[in-house]
């Protein structure tokens, strides 16, 4: 009809000439009829060409239209049957209704039609019941990348098996950058002559330079105890899949001559730039040797990470030299400050509260005011054992303040001091970090991806035995403008003695040295075995636990807990450590409801299993041989089903984070 249309509006002005023409005509032919009649012959032999050269035009122009449209139509039936894109129809029940020759060749099919989609691409069935509209999925090793159009239940399929392995192949070559750090050589080369130093050198060397060369990296010696590795991330995926075995490789080598070396890499991975690279590279190292070292630590820009290696205890050191610096550090701090905070983890062990007492005996002698954070209402029963004991001394017992009145006397000048922990996560009241820019974090855990962010001071040492002794060698440099006193020093004591399990586990000599000190200070040992004394009822609820503990071929025990009750966290750490006397085990788990109404994992072991590792799998962390873990939300079934996943994750390879 449109056509009709134009073609009457483009007579109309050929009619209006004509009518014109023919009027001049008229008057020209009443006054000189001769000269008239020509150009009326003219005129009509110009009209009859015009007319017939638009009927030549219309008629080709319908020709062209007319194989136009049959070469479209005939294009279009080609592509929609020939073109390299496959196209299927299904109905409700999910059965194929019509597919192009494309997509049937691609199934290696003569024909799909009244096929089911549960025998032919069952990997779409859950795709078309959410709400994705494009999926990714595997056809006779071919990936196509599959667009649904639910209102027409149409499927395209697009081949983009050369897109992903383009993708494969520039992942597979994407820069990596490492920094290998030899995590004691300042300590064990110290009184080292200089032939065996530089024979120490040579074999370190020869082994990381061996080892570059087999994955083809690059590396290069950039001082005596550092390395820079370039790589990519196709090696850096055979370097998990062996899980880093350079780590025991060079210390079992150097073991050889009696000398206990080991290394701490660092990895900076996905970043974009060199610059950011470097930066996630040393970040991942910071992170591997605030874990105590002797593992690699792999940092995404994501920041995910990944841990190999930690298998071993970290060295202690046998200097004192950083110990008195941070003390020093400490004490400029806290004379800056208008008045010093010391914050511990939720409910308190009597490890962060001896460390935190310290501390406080630290603002004292440097002349400065000092308070305690304590929710009296969440405190574990051997902490609580020694708060009734400071309520005996008024003076201690008035620097004790609750979460609320922390907040409301804190300024811009307190110093905030946390110990025992350095997760913001785990703190007794996360406002008071937020509260002052000046913050002083001591802990002995091994450092966890979560951390406290821009603290003035750290002071993080995973070779110690607990932050009580980390504190009482700090306490050895400060002003000795008195002297501490009996509780004072027994508190700190006892900090010592539980998370040792009195002297027996991560114990140094420089363990037995802070405790010299106390006992020295006055520290009383039977108030501490007071302090430590359990009652009938905790050892019997200790003993059902161990009853129904299960021991697999590996000689990893798991007990539970009764679901219907509620155990002190530190009977649950208590029944781990009983659990790991017992012949075959080599690493225990206590599972089971905690007061708080959430679920604990105690996790135990003799060194030979890493349950730190497994324990931040579950959110939780903690050193080596002693970790835990609190999840919310979840039963004891379903929280024993996480540790089991865990647990096999982690004798599989890497934890990732």
């Amino acid at each position: 009809m449109s056509h009709f249309y134009k073609k009457k509006a483009y007579r109309y002005p050929l009619y209006a000439l004509l009518a014109v023409s023919f009027l001049s005509l008229a008057l020209l032919a009443y006054f000189q009829w001769i000269l008239g009649l020509a150009n009326l012959l003219l005129l009509l032999f110009v009209v009859y060409y015009v007319i017939r050269s638009q009927r030549k035009l219309h008629v080709e122009i319908e020709q062209h239209i007319s194989q136009l449209s049959h070469r479209l139509k005939k294009v279009g039936e080609e592509a929609l049957m020939e073109m390299p894109i496959g196209i299927m129809l299904i109905n409700d029940d999910y059965v194929i209704e019509w597919t192009n020759f494309f997509l049937t060749s691609c199934f290696g099919e003569q024909t799909l039609v009244g096929r089911s989609l549960y025998d032919v691409a069952e990997q779409l069935i859950p795709v078309l019941k959410q709400e994705s509209d494009t999926e990714l999925i595997d056809i006779h090793d071919r990936k196509f990348k599959v667009v649904i159009k639910r209102e027409e239940k149409l499927l395209y399929f697009f081949d983009v098996t050369d897109q992903v392995e383009i993708e494969k192949q520039y992942e597979a070559e994407r820069v990596v950058l490492g920094i290998i750090f030899l995590d004691n050589y300042d300590e064990i080369t110290q009184g080292m002559d200089d032939q065996a130093k530089s024979q120490l050198n040579s074999q370190v060397t020869s082994i990381l330079n061996k080892w570059a060369n087999d994955y083809g990296m690059f590396l290069k010696r950039t001082s005596s105890d550092r390395f820079v590795a370039i790589l990519n991330e196709k090696i850096l995926q055979q370097l998990e899949k062996s899980k880093f075995s350079i780590l025991d490789e060079v210390r079992e080598q150097t073991m050889k001559n009696n000398i206990q070396l080991t290394l701490s890499i660092g990895m900076g991975t996905g970043a974009p730039s060199f610059p950011e690279l470097g930066a996630l590279a040393q970040s991942s190292l910071d992170l591997a040797l605030g874990r105590g070292g002797d593992q690699v630590a792999i940092k995404q820009a994501n920041g995910k990470v990944k841990f190999y290696g930690g298998k071993t205890n970290p060295i202690e050191k046998r200097t004192r030299v950083r110990a008195r610096v941070i003390s020093h550090a400490l004490k400029e701090l806290i004379v800056d400050s208008d008045k010093v905070m010391v914050m511990g983890h939720k409910y308190p062990d009597m490890d962060a509260l001896g460390g935190a007492i310290g501390i406080l005996k630290m603002a004292q002698l440097n002349q400065k005011e000092g308070f305690i954070v304590l929710d009296t209402n969440r405190i574990d029963a051997g902490a609580q054992r020694l708060i009734e004991e400071v309520k005996n001394y008024p003076e201690l017992w008035s620097r004790f303040i609750k979460p609320e009145q922390a907040l409301e006397v804190m300024t811009d000048d307190t110093l905030l001091v946390i110990v025992d922990t350095h997760r913001p996560s785990l703190v007794i009241e996360e406002k008071l970090i937020f509260r002052t820019d000046h913050i002083v974090v001591i802990d002995h855990h091994r450092r966890g991806e979560e951390f406290i962010e821009n603290p003035l001071l750290v002071y993080m040492e995973p070779y110690a035995s607990s932050t009580s002794e980390l504190v009482t060698e700090l306490l050895e440099y400060q002003p000795q403008r008195a002297k501490l006193t009996m509780l004072e020093a027994t508190a700190l004591l006892a900090g010592i003695v539980v998370d040792t399990k009195s002297f027996t586990f991560r114990t140094g000599s420089r363990t037995f040295d802070a405790a010299s000190y106390l006992r020295a200070q006055g520290a009383d040992t039977v108030l501490v075995q007071k302090l430590l004394k359990e009652n009938i009822a905790s050892y019997v609820k200790r003993a059902k636990i161990i009853e129904k503990a299960s021991i697999s071929a590996k000689g990893i025990a798991i007990a539970k807990g009764n679901p219907n009750e509620a155990y002190d966290q530190v009977l649950i750490a208590q029944a781990a450590d009983t659990l790991l006397t017992l012949s075959g085990v080599v690493a225990s788990f206590v599972i089971s409801k905690r007061t708080d109404e959430t679920i604990g994992i105690s996790a135990r072991s003799l060194g030979d299993i890493n349950v730190q590792v497994i324990m931040e799998s579950l959110g939780g962390g903690g050193h080596l041989t002693n970790a835990a873990a609190q999840l919310s939300n979840v039963t004891i079934d379903e929280a024993e089903r996480r540790l089991r996943v865990a647990i096999d994750e982690y004798l599989e390879g890497g934890k990732k984070s």
